[in-house]
């Protein structure tokens, strides 16, 4: 297998890096709750799962 001839630098392998950056998360806002979730993806607000701004379940209340 083939290994590098040298040591790779700190500074030549942190510009290599320079493209690997952590981005914020993109939140969508509901129309009906207002809450801000992920696109495309259902979410729980007071015991009701929203999609689409639509309810969609709502929990159970186990007695």
């Amino acid at each position: 297998m083939p290994n590098p001839k040298r040591k790779t630098s700190k500074t030549r392998r942190d510009k290599r890096r320079t493209h690997y950056k952590a981005t914020a998360k993109q939140l969508a806002v509901c129309p009906t709750t207002g809450e801000n979730h992920l696109p495309h993806r259902a979410y729980w607000h007071e015991g009701k799962l929203y999609y689409n701004g639509r309810v969609v379940m709502e929990k159970e209340v186990l007695a």
